[in-house]
């Protein structure tokens, strides 16, 4: 026998230890090559005093076996604890989640029995960054990250997965008709990258009416692609419509490194009964097997699987009558499991892994990216951020317009709707105003030219919450005019 694959293992919190235990259980009984090295993260780790609620020794874990099967955790509320799941996967650089979410009916009860959708997620950038800040009174800000490098991963990595399980058609969820240049970009590199992998069939979707028709035929979507906050939303639906949350696994796959985990949470209101399904988990665990070359031991166990929910052995969250024969615990279903071994479906498609190579997580590098020449970046302009209540946008303008030097005022916004000049009474405007300054006459402007601007904006004391620099790249804006601007 070659040599056990070292594989990091967490138990996680509420359930964690039950599905985990019956998980590997399942593993071992499949004689699966693996070597479970067992850390302890989560909300223990939290209360002791470690508000990433990971410990050192768990990092040196991971860093040693480059693989972790995961049970869910409970992250405690309050008290400015970060999100552990979060931490690992932008730490590891793990950019890829991808969840599969398929109908098992008529065992599991869904309204679309034929479905059979994966949601490919980026996994670090967008609102997940978590950069956020009170501005004023009345305004909060969060920053929406989209690089170019981080979209280009992501979609080469999606077009490379359907091709490896030979999926044939990929869609991309955007919102770029409202956020053109975020948005934008994700989409432009998918419309070029799709070029390259011809025989894959692609198409876009704007994200509100795509999940509106995900949410009505998933039938006809088969891979999509899509941004963090959306495919978080995306998956969450899709595992929803196809049955049951509690059944879907997630894998998140970095350059050389990768997590597995169920996606449900850590439902400490049934922890300690017993009554927990494993089945999230133990499909996290059969992607692992998959990544780490054990394509039979996943045949086995899914075939396994699917012969213990064929034969109507479920435990309580699934059983229904006239299809379930007997209700089971989280340890009987396990054993259910193991009896099965060796056995396959005759409702279900026989799982098959033979044809699919070792590694889910090869991202070749991009020929844009080697090609890419860096833009002419010229600076043209600065918005300048203003916190003043109990005034109107005309008596602002009539302080920023006393100012003298290179800059001058061309606009003032609030909430992204120009307000002045040619204000209409009917525009609610917060306490938070965004006055936009440019170059007379499209003269050059220097650093120095937005120092002496703020020091002047100052002087007028006026609360300056920030400025943001206006640039163009090769001539194009490189930001976006305001509603009614």
């Amino acid at each position: 026998m070659s040599k056990k694959i070292p594989i990091t293992i967490a138990h996680g919190d509420g359930i964690g230890p039950e599905i985990m235990a019956a998980t590997l259980k399942i593993l071992e009984a499949a004689k699966a090559n693996i070597d479970p090295h067992p850390i302890e993260i989560g909300e223990q780790v939290y209360l002791s005093g470690n508000t990433s609620g990971i410990p050192d020794d768990a990092w040196t874990s991971l860093q040693q076996t480059k693989l972790l099967l995961k049970a869910p955790i409970t992250t405690p509320q309050g008290g400015g604890y970060k999100s552990l799941n979060v931490t690992i996967r932008k730490t590891l650089g793990l950019f890829a989640n991808v969840r599969p979410c398929r109908a098992l009916s008529p065992f599991i009860p869904t309204h679309f029995p034929d479905m059979n959708v994966i949601v490919v997620r980026e996994n670090e950038e967008d609102l997940y960054a978590g950069i956020e800040y009170r501005q004023s009174n009345d305004v909060y800000q969060a920053l929406k990250l989209i690089s170019h490098h981080g979209s280009e991963k992501i979609i080469r990595f999606a077009f490379d997965y359907a091709r490896k399980f030979n999926r044939k058609k990929i869609t991309c969820m955007v919102k770029d008709n409202i956020m053109k240049m975020t948005d934008g970009i994700f989409h432009k590199l998918f419309q070029q990258i799709a070029k390259q992998y011809p025989d894959i069939e692609c198409n876009s979707l704007l994200m509100d009416i795509g999940t509106a028709r995900l949410a009505a035929n998933p039938e006809d979507f088969d891979v999509i692609v899509t941004e963090n906050l959306y495919g978080d939303i995306l998956s969450d639906v899709t595992a929803q419509i196809a049955g049951s949350v509690g059944l879907a696994g997630s894998a998140n796959f970095g350059d050389d490194i990768a997590m597995f985990e169920a996606i449900h949470g850590s439902a400490p209101d049934i922890a300690g009964k017993k009554i927990a399904n494993p089945s999230g988990l133990l499909n996290a665990a059969l992607m692992m097997l998959v990544y780490i070359g054990e394509n039979d031991k996943a045949e086995l166990i899914e075939n396994a699987w699917l012969t213990c929910l064929e034969e109507g052995i479920h435990t309580v969250d699934i059983y229904q009558s006239g299809h379930s024969k007997q209700k089971v615990n989280t340890d009987e279903f396990a054993d259910a499991i193991i009896e099965r071994l060796g056995k396959k479906p005759a409702h279900f498609a026989v799982a098959d892994y033979q044809q699919h190579s070792t590694t889910t997580a090869e991202t070749p590098q991009s020929e844009q990216e080697d090609k890419r020449v860096l833009a002419e970046k010229v600076l043209v302009g600065t918005d300048v951020y203003i916190d003043l209540s109990l005034c109107g946008p005309q008596e602002i303008a009539d302080r920023l317009l006393k100012i003298t030097g290179n800059l001058h005022l061309q606009t003032i916004t609030n909430r992204g709707v120009k307000v002045w000049p040619h204000t209409r009474a009917e525009t609610y405007c917060s306490d938070h105003w965004c006055c936009r300054f440019f170059a007379a006459n499209n003269n050059a402007v220097q650093q120095n030219d937005i120092i002496d601007l703020l020091r002047q904006v100052n002087a007028q004391k006026l609360d300056i919450i920030k400025s943001e620099n206006l640039y163009t790249f090769d001539g194009e804006r490189g930001y976006t005019l305001a509603q009614g601007e």
